[in-house]
């Protein structure tokens, strides 16, 4: 196993954890450098080349189903420790804001599970939560985009919901390269909407069970 040094530690501004507090969500563009996501952008096309990805599901295990209209994303899960360089470098940088979160929320947050996404145009990933039903080890979630050059007509927007009016919309964000979401995995309704050229992302979500 190749050896990784411990990246700079992961500063999230007092912001940052108020917002995420008080609305549930928030974003920045500033928490992963942006040579390690252009890095992982790499890595996700390569891991696509060699076809690692497949379809995703919705639903939780007996229950699981493709079904494009409603989910249209492809996607790659990412092992840890993962023998990929950058998407080692990324799990560093994940259990530091872990860390951070857990100090501040205390949410006794274990690990985190994250994949690659890749929508072709047109696809999108129609409103949900994250949290699984009947199950409550999901806590927050996080998206970090991968997309070089995207211009607000691109489409491919994070759409987040009124948790007390899920019809309302509450911000579009787009997925522009190196920006960051995070927002409840329990309450925070959301979207992704249908985008006009291939979106990519790495997406995952903070976990308070003990990982498999």
């Amino acid at each position: 196993m190749p050896f990784f040094p411990v990246p700079p530690i992961v500063h999230i501004p007092d912001r940052l954890l108020e917002d995420l507090e008080h609305d549930g969500w928030t974003m920045s563009d500033d928490i992963i450098p942006a040579g390690l996501a252009h890095r992982l952008l790499s890595e996700g096309r390569q891991r696509w080349q060699q076809g690692q990805f497949h379809a995703a599901t919705i639903g939780r295990t007996s229950t699981q189903q493709h079904n494009a209209a409603i989910r249209g994303d492809t996607i790659c899960w990412i092992d840890e420790p993962s023998p990929y360089p950058d998407s080692a470098e990324f799990l560093q940088c994940a259990a530091l804001l872990r860390q951070t979160l857990n100090r501040h929320f205390f949410l006794g947050l274990r690990h985190l599970e994250c994949h690659f996404a890749r929508y072709e145009p047109g696809a999108g990933y129609a409103r949900h939560i994250d949290q699984h039903k009947n199950t409550g080890f999901r806590k927050i979630s996080m998206v970090l985009y991968l997309n070089q050059d995207w211009q607000p007509g691109d489409g491919g927007e994070l759409c987040i919901y009124d948790p007390d009016e899920p019809d309302r919309e509450v911000r579009r964000i787009i997925p522009k390269m190196g920006r960051i979401a995070l927002f409840r995995s329990d309450t925070i309704p959301h979207a992704v909407l249908p985008s006009g050229k291939t979106r990519w992302s790495l997406t995952g979500w903070f976990r308070n069970d003990t990982p498999f």
